[in-house]
């Protein structure tokens, strides 16, 4: 989509402090950082949320996950734990509608969150 900010970073059109990638994903820090590990991993092709990507292309889900487990263990936070996020809609505070899973970590997560 021409006007979604993270396929422009797939593009590379847009900057972003990538992490990691693969074949069907990309992981890049967030600029607005809620814990001090916060990356966003996202699936290359554009799907709006991760019910339209798990539907569409359950391997590219699986992916993405995959990539952000690789990442938490790059960034040391595998064994202490980490949060996965997917925020599906503007009530759920999706911003961006590109799928992409927030990578959190470093910090002790209380539940619930907010």
């Amino acid at each position: 989509m021409t006007d979604c900010l993270f396929c422009k970073i797939v593009e590379g059109e847009v900057p972003a402090k990538i992490v990691r990638e693969s074949e069907r994903a990309l992981a890049f820090r967030d600029i607005n950082p809620q814990a001090p590990t916060h990356v966003l991993v996202i699936p290359r092709e554009h799907r709006p949320d991760a019910a339209a990507l798990a539907a569409s292309s359950p391997e590219a889900l699986a992916e993405v996950v995959g990539l952000a487990a690789r990442v938490a263990a790059d960034e040391g936070i595998a064994d202490s734990g980490y949060r996965l996020v997917f925020n599906t809609g503007a009530g759920a505070g999706q911003t961006v509608f590109h799928v992409h899973a927030h990578l959190l970590g470093g910090r002790g997560l209380n539940w619930p969150p907010g």
